[in-house]
C-alpha cells in the first residue's frame, strides 16, 4: 500500500511552506576574502582501509545465549580471525556526484567460516542549484545526534555502541534536500524528504514488503542550536515522530538529546503461557548526552538511553527462565526441541544488543598522555541500569606509523544470574585490530 492520503497531504503542505520560506529568505552575501579556485573539487577521489582483526573470546557456557548456541558444541573459548577491506569513492561530473562505499570481509573460527561483500552505499547526488540536492540510490542517512544510540534514526540501521563510528549499510531510496541560510537568529533552514521502497530484494529487511514509505526531516540552526524535527510514515513500519537537539555550551562542551514517539509499535514478547504474542503499544524513547574535552585532551562522552520498546527486567527474566528450563529438559532427555524453540524466541528481539529499557554509556579517551606520541588510551562502559550488569572495555590505540592504526582492546562482561551481561555468550574478549588506510 502507498502512503496514507492524510500523510501525503500533510507533507505536501509542509514542503510547500519550506519552499516558500526558502524562496523568500534574503540571499547570502557573496563577498569572499579567498579565492574559490584554490578549493576546486577533484573529479575523482578514492580511499579506504584494509584490516586484520584477531579475537580471543572467553565463553560463558552457563549463560542463556551460551546454552542456546553451544549446547551441542560446548567449549570454553573461541578464537576468530577477520580480514576486511573497505573502499570509498567519489566521481564528480558537473552537477552530479557518484558516491560509493563497499566492504568485503572473511571470518573464520573453530566452529564456522563466513565471507561477504556488502554495498554499504552507492548513490548519485545531483545539485541543480546551491540550495537543492537530489539523491538517488543506496545511502546511510545518519539522522540523530546520539553517539552510541540514535532513537530518531528511523531510516538507519542501529549502531553498535561498542564501535559507533564504524560504517553502516544504508537503504535504497530517493530524496531531496532544500536548504537556505539567513542573516538573523534563524541561521539555516533545511528540509529533507525521502521515499524508501520495500520490495522483494529491495530493502526487504526494513519491514513489510510491497510498500513505499516516506520520511522527512526539518532542520533549523537557531541561535547556534541544531534542531531536527523528524517524521516517518508508511506500511512497512508504523508511523513515528522524533525531535533532536544539539548545542555547544562552550567550544569544548556539547550537549545533545533525542526524543522518538511511536503511537503503535508492534512488539513480540513471551506471554504467560511461555509462547510468543504480538502486542501493539504506544512507546516513547529518548536519549540525553554530553561531550566534554579538557585542556589536556581528555574526551568524555556520556549518554543515558531509555527505550520503551525494550523488555523490562521481569520480561527478560521470563526469557532466561525459558532457556534454563529448556536446557534442563535437554540434559535429562537429550531432546533439544525446547532449546530450538527458545532459540526462535530469542531471535524475535530478546537476543538483540541492549534489549532492555535503560542504559548508561560512558567513553573516556586521552590523546598522547604523558607526552607518549601517537598513543591514545581509552575505556568504554555500558551499564544496564535495570539489572546493574555491565560491559567494560579498556583499549589502547597507536598511530605512530604513517597510515597505520593498531588497537588493542579487552572487554569484560559481568552481572549476576538472569541479568543481561551475565547471560551473554561472552564472559570476556581480547581483540587486536591492525588497520592500514589508503
Amino acid at each position: 500500500m502507498f502512503l496514507k492520503r492524510e500523510s501525503a497531504r500533510f507533507f505536501a503542505g509542509l514542503l510547500l511552506v519550506c519552499c516558500s520560506l526558502l524562496q523568500s529568505a534574503p540571499g547570502l552575501a557573496e563577498d569572499y576574502s579567498f579565492d574559490l579556485d584554490e578549493f576546486e573539487k577533484k573529479s575523482f577521489t578514492w580511499g579506504g582501509y584494509a584490516e586484520l582483526k584477531g579475537e580471543h573470546n572467553g565463553l560463558n557456557r552457563h549463560g542463556a545465549f551460551g546454552l542456546l548456541g553451544l549446547y551441542d558444541t560446548p567449549r570454553s573459548d573461541l578464537d576468530r580471525l577477520t580480514s576486511t577491506i573497505q573502499l570509498n569513492g567519489n566521481l564528480n561530473k558537473a552537477m552530479v556526484d557518484f558516491n560509493w562505499q563497499l566492504q568485503a570481509f572473511t571470518q573464520q573460527d573453530q566452529l564456522e567460516s563466513d565471507k561477504e561483500l556488502n554495498v554499504f552505499s552507492a548513490y548519485a547526488s545531483i545539485k541543480p542549484s546551491p540550495s537543492v540536492t537530489i539523491e538517488v540510490g543506496k545511502k546511510t542517512f545518519k539522522w540523530g545526534k546520539g553517539y552510541a544510540w540514535s532513537p530518531v534514526g528511523f531510516i538507519d540501521r542501529p549502531k553498535d555502541p561498542n564501535n559507533p563510528e564504524e560504517a553502516l549499510e544504508g537503504y535504497i531510496g530517493a530524496g531531496v534536500d532544500l536548504i537556505k541560510s539567513y542573516p538573523g537568529t534563524l541561521q539555516t533552514l533545511a528540509f529533507t524528504g525521502v521515499l524508501l521502497p520495500v520490495w522483494e530484494d529491495v530493502n526487504d529487511d526494513f519491514g513489510e514488503k510491497n510498500n513505499i514509505n516516506f520520511a522527512a526531516k526539518l532542520y533549523l540552526l537557531y541561535r547556534d542550536t541544531d534542531i531536527d524535527f523528524i517524521f516517518f510514515t508508511g506500511d512497512s513500519r508504523s508511523t513515528r515522530f522524533g525531535v533532536d537537539i544539539s548545542k555547544n555550551l562552550a567550544t569544548n562542551f556539547e550537549i545533545h538529546a533525542e526524543l522518538a514517539h511511536i503511537p503503535g509499535q508492534k512488539i513480540k514478547r513471551l506471554n504467560n503461557l511461555g509462547s510468543l504474542s504480538t502486542y501493539e503499544e504506544s512507546v516513547t524513547s529518548y536519549l540525553l548526552g554530553l561531550r566534554y574535552l579538557t585542556e589536556n585532551d581528555i574526551t568524555t562522552i556520556l549518554e543515558y538511553y531509555h527505550n520503551d520498546a525494550g523488555y523490562s527486567e521481569n520480561q527478560m527474566d521470563q526469557f532466561y527462565q525459558l532457556v534454563s528450563d529448556a536446557h534442563s529438559s535437554f540434559s535429562g532427555t537429550g531432546d533439544d526441541s525446547l532449546l530450538r524453540q527458545a532459540a526462535r524466541v530469542s531471535k524475535s528481539g530478546y537476543a538483540r544488543p541492549q534489549a532492555g529499557r535503560n542504559y548508561l554509556y560512558l567513553r573516556v579517551t586521552q590523546k598522547e598522555p604523558f607526552d607518549l606520541l601517537y598513543f591514545t588510551p581509552g575505556v568504554t562502559a555500558i551499564l544496564n541500569l535495570d539489572d546493574s550488569s555491565y560491559s567494560l572495555s579498556p583499549e589502547a590505540v597507536y598511530t605512530g606509523f604513517t597510515n597505520w592504526e593498531m588497537r588493542l582492546r579487552y572487554s569484560r562482561l559481568d552481572g549476576g544470574r538472569f541479568t543481561e551481561y551475565g547471560e551473554k555468550v561472552n564472559e570476556d574478549k581480547l581483540e587486536l585490530r591492525i588497520r592500514y588506510y589508503f
